[in-house]
């Protein structure tokens, strides 16, 4: 008899557990599942949006709440002889009653729970009940008994296993959530099911792909039963006897080509099939090979070193129920398209939806994956142990078919803070997680998935007796710039790999007004609301240094601070590539943000581009140029060689070449080359009034030699035309042609519309050039107005004359 699968999703309410000062309805708020509380409160109307203005903080009650969610379903005789209630995440404590009688609690978002209940099914009309704890009750009252902590925050989110950002962050708000956050239902078998199912894609000594299958196998007799493992063609027929609940196999799989991350070739995905009787388990893989030297921290697929060209992930929504395969997929675009390789998911966060990592999987997107700890001294007591053993063997299995997958991390800065933070005099001799990071993960990690490589934490220098942030192995992160100095600072050291880095730049402009109800100013209090890190707003003009102006007035402000993120960032980039392969990656700070922020995301909460991301579109590229040290670098992460003539022109901004150098060169793939520059166009007479550029095979770098700030840019003046629809497409075509050198030429079509963006910004002219950029996703009332400020921007505007 086949299994029988009835999803729970309808008919839910839910009650607060005590007083609350919103005016609840008696009979229970209408509850959608998988959801949460905040996000059923704001669908009936009782809070206002946490994401606008600073309603966030009259909502901090909801996390100190206790809450009930309540459902009734039609139960009928099915014929089986087992029934589980099957909850894939319930955030976070939670006891669960069915008709009345409790059948368990859980104390863990980062896990599924099934507990059995077929004698306590009613024929006819049943209730199910999930109360919540108020997640602060819980973490609170185990910090009093276990002992404080240090931690970057003063919340107790070490104390409970939840997202840890879910507490607030330096770029999120403090929204503390309870809720049946993915599915749940009652499935009901006979005889026995498939249990779990640990699928491992990898190639063997000689470099055939090969696949691993572990099933595990649940049962309520003792009857042996047949079953198959089969992917493409390839098929294993097994009988598992009454005494065999764990089956073990491995198919060698010749005709299988390798997955690849997109930089690097194509990516495969095979589909495996196992039965065990009437069950059935369906699910997708693909073939490579990774490995790590922990030294260098160079990680190879298939025995290629890759180059990684990364940003970090965190949760794309405070409220991650309302996360659709489509959104993930957009943003997964939007790194793949500034030419990312690699997505680090973040300890502070979840480990993410099958959605998230089979995009991956067919986008090529590495995915390196913290284990959900971060910036705090975590206690190795019980209940937490326990739960945290649960917790990494489910989401290794979980998570093991995935040949995006490459690098399990035990945790983000838990080392350093122990190391460099000052935590060692605060915890007295408590335990802070290194029991974890350094036994409990690794042990976990070679018996489930030896297929990957296990990093500790990050940063972390590959001995727990050495410094966390040595830069001459493993990895670092990098926030003195930023926190304390200038960006130029990211010059003085050559890294192995960088993992962390980044620096702050407002959203979209559209983004902020949607947010942030009355006038816009940099002092503004409500716009302050959205600024989370310390110090923030003073960091971003000091950060402008002697690069920038300070601005006049908010456009100013929003204009120069967003150049001004992205230039910081383009700048660490060109320097760690220029030094591959001593370097082997960089993966910037951050990529997305959960909400309408000032922060270090290259796309703001509302999805929008910011210019840092079209930064990371050119300095991502395959092939870049780079001037260091007196040489121009010729990076090429290219599976060709990259080959012409290079020419060089020392060039007065009024366009007038003053020197010219021409040379053949030829970089191999994957390789660089140093090319020193001649004295000619090295030294400028004056450099405040001239530029050198550099051009070879459609690729082209122009290099001041001042900062903006002392050089004599020229006001600008341009002609701009304006015309609607591009042949058959929609949208517009906005030619600008230089009658000055224009310098970092920026356009911001959401000031008109907040559906229309840009293909291209960042844009350096040369007098008698032109760019032709192109806007699309709106009908403007006014298409004229992209022929001005502030619109249109360039840093004359700010410096010119």
């Amino acid at each position: 008899m086949s299994l029988r699968h009835l999803p729970l999703h309808d008919g839910w309410t839910l009650v607060a557990d005590g007083p609350v000062p919103v005016e609840l309805p008696a009979e229970g708020v209408p509850a959608t599942v998988p959801g949460c509380v905040h996000t059923d409160l704001l669908a009936a109307g009782l809070i206002d949006d946490p994401y606008v203005d600073d309603n966030e903080t009259r909502l901090g009650w909801i996390g100190r709440t206790d809450w009930t969610y309540r459902t009734a379903f039609e139960w009928t005789e099915d014929g089986h002889t087992s029934t589980d209630l099957c909850f894939e995440g319930l955030d976070t404590v939670a006891t669960v009653l069915l008709n009345g009688t409790e059948i368990g609690s859980t104390a863990n978002q980062h896990r599924s729970h099934r507990f059995p209940v077929r004698p306590l099914l009613r024929e006819g009309t049943n209730t199910l009940d999930v109360r919540f704890t108020a997640p602060y009750t819980y973490a609170e009252a185990l910090r009093e008994r276990l002992g404080d902590r240090p931690g970057a925050y003063a919340e107790p989110y070490a104390f409970i296993r939840k997202a840890a950002c879910n507490f607030g962050w330096d770029w999120g708000p403090t929204l503390v959530t309870s809720g049946i956050w993915r599915p749940v239902a009652l499935e009901s078998w006979s005889g026995h099911r498939i249990a779990s199912v640990k699928v491992l894609g990898d190639l063997d000594e000689a470099g055939v792909p090969r696949l691993a299958v572990t099933l595990d196998v649940e049962r309520d007799g003792r009857a042996a039963v047949s079953g198959s493992v089969e992917v493409l063609g390839r098929c294993a027929v097994f009988i598992a006897s009454q005494d065999e609940d764990r089956l073990s196999f491995t198919l060698s799989v010749p005709d299988a080509e390798v997955w690849w991350p997109h930089s690097h070739g194509e990516q495969p995905l095979y589909d495996v099939t196992v039965h065990l009787g009437e069950d059935t388990w369906r699910g997708r893989t693909g073939f490579r090979g990774v490995t790590l030297e922990r030294e260098a921290f160079r990680i190879s697929v298939n025995g290629e070193p890759v180059f990684v060209r990364g940003v970090n992930w965190i949760p794309d929504d405070c409220f991650p129920a309302r996360l659709t395969r489509r959104r993930l997929s957009d943003r997964l675009d939007q790194a793949l398209a500034a030419n990312a390789n690699l997505i680090r998911v973040w300890g502070g966060g979840l480990y993410e939806s099958d959605d998230f990592y089979e995009l991956c999987d067919e986008k090529g997107l590495l995915v390196w994956q913290d284990f959900p700890f971060a910036c705090a001294a975590y206690p190795e007591e019980q209940p937490l142990y326990d739960e945290v053993t649960a917790e990494v063997r489910e989401n290794l299995v979980r998570l093991a078919p995935h040949p995006s997958l490459v690098l399990w991390c035990g945790n983000n800065e838990n080392l350093e803070g122990h190391a460099d933070w000052g935590w060692q005099e605060r915890l007295d001799g408590r335990t802070w997680g290194y029991g974890y990071y350094h036994e409990l993960l690794p042990a976990l990690c070679a018996e489930t998935d030896p297929t990957r490589p296990y990093w500790p934490g990050s940063p972390y220098s590959g001995s727990p007796e050495l410094p966390p942030q040595d830069p001459t192995r493993g990895t670092v992160h990098l926030w003195d710039v930023w926190n304390r100095v200038d960006y130029r600072h990211y010059a003085d050291t050559a890294h192995r790999f960088v993992a962390e880095f980044g620096f702050q730049g407002p959203p979209a402009y559209a983004t902020l007004r949607r947010a942030v109800s009355g006038t816009l100013a940099p002092d503004a209090p409500l716009l302050a609301h959205h600024q989370k890190a310390e110090d923030g707003d003073a960091k971003l003009l000091r950060g402008l240094g002697d690069h920038l102006p300070r601005p006049g007035d908010f456009d100013d402000w929003h204009w120069l601070t967003q150049l001004n993120q992205a230039r910081a960032v383009a700048f660490g980039i060109r320097h760690f590539r220029s030094h591959t392969p001593y370097c082997m990656g960089a993966i910037v700070w951050q990529l997305n943000d959960c909400w309408p922020v000032v922060s270090w995301a290259a796309v703001d909460g509302d999805g929008r581009r910011k210019p840092l991301w079209y930064a990371l579109r050119r300095v991502y590229a395959d092939r870049l140029m780079v001037v260091r040290d007196g040489s121009l670098h010729l990076v090429n992460d290219a599976s060709g060689p990259w080959e012409g003539t290079l020419r060089l022109t020392r060039r007065s901004l009024d366009g007038t070449v003053l020197a010219e150098e021409a040379t053949a060169v030829t970089t191999a793939a994957r390789g660089i080359t140093r090319v020193p520059l001649p004295a000619s166009v090295a030294v400028p007479a004056d450099g405040t009034r001239e530029v050198l550029v550099a051009e070879l095979d459609g690729v082209r770098s122009v290099e001041f030699y001042e900062e903006d700030t002392r050089l004599a840019l020229p006001p600008a003046e341009y002609d701009v035309t304006v015309t609607q629809g591009d042949g058959t497409a929609a949208g517009y075509r906005v030619t600008v042609t230089a009658r000055t050198l224009l310098r970092d030429l920026a356009l911001f079509p959401d000031r008109l519309d907040a559906a229309a963006e840009v293909d291209d910004m960042l844009v350096t002219l040369l007098p008698g050039e032109s760019a032709v950029l192109h806007v699309t996703g709106a009908v403007l009332e006014d298409p004229e107005a992209l022929a001005g400020a502030p619109v249109l921007r360039c840093v004359n505007d700010a410096v010119g004359g």
